[in-house]
């Protein structure tokens, strides 16, 4: 398989405490892959670290073959089609749940206050077009029927299927899905595994996922990595995972 990601002996110090420490991992194309491990294991500090939220103390980070960081922000690696979702929604509540899609692309031409005097039609085509891939969206996460709702009136499930949608509009290569599970109740919680595997699947979409529920895990993702301490302990399938004697001991003590 092909690497889209690697880290290279990568490491985050706060202050003397190493919050990752040498940490060495690869993500291969098309697959949805795991990032597991207790409490303080370094799991969202390295989704930060790749995206440039926090500059490394050490080692390099590369995508498609090509370093990262240290020397990308964050707007830069959104532009190389790395998308990061965050464990709390991001969501513009005081704006429609259709606007919040709106808004996603980059680029666009009604952006240049010029273009909306002098491009008026290429304006209103962009527009109309972003406006149809959207609904189109919405459609297939089933929340069409929302699209004039505030987002901020919407429980936690479907603020989970907005941030996939808002992810649809920019088409991204490699996204950093931060807790998908977190404050979704079960049935929609299958709906947004449905959504991301479909992504995946017929999108040609590689996840990396951090989350905490182990359901979520097992069912979703394939393969596992298990930092501990901020350094890979084990990679393996879901099965390997669950059986392995490191892992219990990593999770429960000896």
């Amino acid at each position: 398989m092909e690497t889209i990601l690697e880290l290279k002996d990568v490491s985050k110090n706060f202050g003397g405490i190493n919050a990752v420490n040498n940490s060495n991992f690869t993500v291969e194309k098309g697959t949805i892959t795991a990032l597991i491990g207790p409490n303080g294991a370094g799991k969202t500090t390295i989704f930060n670290l790749i995206t440039g939220f926090y500059t490394v103390s050490g080692g390099e980070i590369f995508f498609k073959g090509k370093k990262i960081q240290p020397g990308n922000k964050p707007h830069e690696i959104f532009r190389k089609n790395i998308y990061r979702s965050f464990q709390i929604t991001r969501d513009l509540a005081k704006i429609t749940v259709l606007e919040n899609l709106l808004i996603a692309p980059i680029d666009q031409s009604g952006e240049n206050i010029w273009n909306n005097w002098f491009k008026k039609s290429e304006v209103k085509k962009e527009e109309e077009e972003n406006v149809e891939k959207a609904m189109e969206i919405l459609q297939f996460l089933d929340m069409e029927h929302k699209a004039d709702e505030y987002a901020g009136n919407l429980p936690g499930g479907e603020r989970k299927l907005l941030e996939l949608g808002r992810m649809m509009m920019v088409e991204p290569e490699f996204v950093l899905l931060d807790e998908p599970g977190a404050g979704v109740p079960p049935g929609m919680q299958r709906k947004v595994n449905e959504r991301v595997i479909h992504l995946n699947q017929e999108k040609n979409i590689t996840f990396l996922v951090v989350e905490h529920d182990m359901a979520v895990i097992m069912n979703l993702c394939n393969p596992i990595i298990v930092l501990v301490n901020g350094s890979k302990l084990v990679e393996g399938t879901p099965e390997e995972i669950q059986n392995d004697e490191r892992v219990i001991k990593a999770y429960l003590g000896e």
